[in-house]
C-alpha cells in the first residue's frame, strides 16, 4: 500500500476542507480486522485533521459518515477478487434498500481489474447510480472520496436549511411591512404605536377584535390614540374612504 500521500493530504485543520465541519465516521468492526493497520493510522490521522471523531462498531455497511446530521453509508472494497465476486454484489443488492445515501467504493489498481468490474457490474443486474459505484486506483483515494461525499451531503442540507431560513424571514419581513402599512394608515399612529400594537395584542385581526380598555390596558398609547384605532378598524367607512399621503 502506498502511504506517501498521508503526509501530503492529512493536512492540520487549518488548511483542511473540512475544517469548519464535525462529523462522526463509524467504522464496522470485522472490515477494520481486514485491513493492514498502517491503512487504520491512515484513517484514524486522516479523520482526526479533518475533525471528525473515529468510533469502531459493529453495522451492515463498512462506514457510515454522519456530517451536517445526515447519514452517508459505504461499502468500501479495498480486495477485488474477480474469482469471488458474488458476496460483494450480493451485499451491494441487500445494503442500497436499507440506505437511502449509499455509495460503493471500489479499488481498481490495475486495467484487469476495472475490465473484470465492468463485465460483473451488468452480469449481477446493478442498475446504474442505484446505488453509486466509485471506482478509485489506491485505498487512500477511496477514503478521500468518501469524506468529501459525505461532507458534500453535509454542506447541501446546511445549504437547504440557510435557504428555507432566508425565505421565512424574508415572508416575516414583508408580513411585518405589511402590518405597518396597514395599521400606521389610521390617522395619528405611527410606527411606535403599531410596534407596540403587534407585541401586545398581534394581528390587524386581533386587534381589531380588541375593545378601547384592552388597547390602554396592555399598550402606552393614549386614550385618543385608542379610540381612534378601535373606531377605525370597526367602521369601513373609515378604513375604506380615500386616503391622501
Amino acid at each position: 500500500m502506498n502511504t506517501s500521500s498521508l503526509g501530503r493530504d492529512s493536512t492540520t485543520p487549518s488548511h483542511s476542507p473540512f475544517s469548519d465541519t464535525n462529523g462522526i465516521c463509524l467504522m464496522r468492526n470485522a472490515w477494520k480486522e481486514d485491513q493492514h493497520p498502517s491503512f487504520i493510522d491512515f484513517i484514524s490521522t486522516f479523520l482526526s485533521a479533518n475533525s471528525f471523531r473515529l468510533k469502531f462498531v459493529p453495522i451492515a455497511p463498512d462506514f457510515i459518515f454522519n456530517c451536517g446530521g445526515l447519514s452517508v453509508a459505504f461499502i468500501f472494497v479495498t480486495n477485488w477478487d474477480s474469482n469471488n465476486l458474488a458476496p460483494i454484489f450480493n451485499r451491494v443488492q441487500k445494503l442500497k434498500t436499507q440506505f437511502s445515501r449509499f455509495y460503493v467504493v471500489i479499488t481498481l489498481p490495475a486495467k484487469e481489474e476495472i475490465d473484470s468490474f465492468t463485465q460483473s457490474y451488468f452480469k449481477f443486474g446493478m442498475v446504474i447510480g442505484k446505488p453509486t459505484f466509485v471506482p478509485v486506483k489506491d485505498f487512500e483515494m477511496g477514503f478521500e472520496k468518501m469524506l468529501k461525499i459525505a461532507h458534500s451531503t453535509g454542506v447541501y442540507k446546511q445549504q437547504r436549511i440557510e435557504e428555507k431560513l432566508k425565505a421565512e424571514r424574508k415572508q416575516l419581513v414583508q408580513g411585518m411591512n405589511f402590518y405597518l402599512k396597514v395599521v400606521t394608515s389610521i390617522p395619528g399612529i405611527d410606527n411606535h404605536d403599531a410596534n407596540a400594537l403587534s407585541q401586545a395584542i398581534g394581528s390587524v385581526q386581533a386587534i381589531a377584535k380588541v375593545s378601547k380598555g384592552q388597547i390602554l390596558e396592555n399598550t402606552d398609547l393614549s386614550t385618543d390614540k385608542a379610540e381612534m384605532i378601535s373606531r377605525f378598524l370597526r367602521d369601513p367607512k373609515s378604513y375604506l374612504r380615500p386616503k391622501i399621503n
